[in-house]
């Protein structure tokens, strides 16, 4: 297979290129993290590069005029497989096939766990073939589809080793830390892990909480509520905003903490959950997306009714008092994650899949 080194691929190569992963948002998502995390390893195994925004240079890609300048026939295939995760990346993929005919067979990842529009419906219905994240998403599809779990790299989002070094790295306090991980807004439920904290945290003195995430301007109102919120209850020292932090380093974010909470009122799929058990932390989480289906709840985590601060609040308060019952879900959490959520899983799935494809 083509080893594809940093940054974009010479030319000399592209005429190797087997699969292409789009990644058109510039922001952080669960979709960008996916192709951080899938491209690289799948790289070692055959032709696949991404192609867009917000990836590092680790990440093999192409750039647009590469991306236009592919060979119309591939050197080892009949096909290429232009694999979209966003509607915006179908589209392209139709305007590639359908209008300047390149050969690509169109595979589509859904993560959505909603009825589509009629949008999505139209673009979803002109791939060729389509997978599901979860068992909740695939119900939501009318089309076949494959149910691939996302992994997480168990060897990167692994146990810390000595986790007061992290915190000192990262600027934390030296106590125990609650985390949530993820975009500051209504939809991502901010303000219940907020208000969890605040009937929590009082009576834990040695517990901290933690918010890392990124307000956009349109959710910049509801962050400067939660602020308001937390110094009214005197705890602005104890409920840490740090701001997002690229990818690649979130992992460290994960290994500083003791507990995560994933409090979400919507979510597509939700990989924050796998990356802190991986870490060997513990998860209280909603009952939304794929949570139920990642989760073991009374053994890796605790799972709760969306919205419901007094029942997160009673779920959680035994793994802040109780340090055997949380070190227990951690240790079980991270068995968990490595038999069957690691990434490799995954990527050999998709590998399955695309070949499949190309032949």
């Amino acid at each position: 297979m083509v080893n594809f080194e940093n940054s974009k691929i010479s030319s000399k190569v592209s005429s190797k290129v087997s699969v292409v992963a789009p990644n058109l948002n510039r922001r952080l998502s669960g979709v960008t993290s996916t192709i951080v995390r899938l491209v690289p390893l799948q790289a070692e195994k055959l032709g696949i590069v991404s192609f867009g925004v917000g990836l590092p240079d680790f990440v093999p890609k192409l750039s647009f005029t590469q991306l236009l300048k592919l060979s119309k026939k591939p050197a080892e295939h009949k096909y290429r497989v232009w694999h979209a995760r966003r509607n915006n990346e179908m589209l392209l993929g139709l305007v590639l096939t359908k209008i300047l005919r390149h050969p690509y067979k169109l595979l589509f990842t859904s993560a959505s766990q909603r009825a589509h529009t009629w949008y999505s419906k139209f673009l979803i219905k002109n791939m060729d073939h389509v997978v599901a994240t979860s068992n909740a998403g695939h119900a939501y599809l009318k089309v076949p589809a494959d149910v691939v779990y996302h992994g997480i790299d168990t060897t990167k989002f692994t146990p810390a080793k000595n986790t007061a070094a992290i915190k000192k790295r990262l600027g934390l306090p030296n106590g125990k830390l609650i985390g949530c991980i993820g975009r500051i807004r209504s939809q991502k439920g901010t303000d219940v892990f907020v208000d969890t904290m605040i009937k929590l945290l009082p009576e834990n003195p040695e517990w901290y909480g933690v918010v890392l995430g990124r307000a956009t301007a349109s959710h910049q109102g509801f962050l400067n509520e939660l602020k308001d919120k937390v110094i009214t209850a005197g705890l602005e020292k104890r409920i840490i905003f740090a701001d997002e932090v690229p990818v690649h380093e979130v992992a460290s974010w994960y290994q500083a903490l003791s507990l995560f909470i994933a409090p979400q009122r919507w979510e597509g799929f939700g990989l924050t959950p796998l990356e802190a058990m991986a870490c060997g932390v513990p998860v209280v989480a909603t009952k939304v997306g794929a949570f139920p289906e990642l989760l073991i709840d009374g053994k890796t985590g605790y799972l709760t009714n969306i919205g419901d601060v007094e029942q997160m609040a009673t779920v959680t308060a035994p793994l802040l008092s109780n340090d055997k019952l949380r070190n227990k879900f951690a240790k079980a959490s991270r068995t968990h994650m490595v038999k069957n959520f690691d990434i490799n899983v995954e990527a050999n799935r998709l590998i399955e899949i695309y070949r499949a494809l190309l032949n």
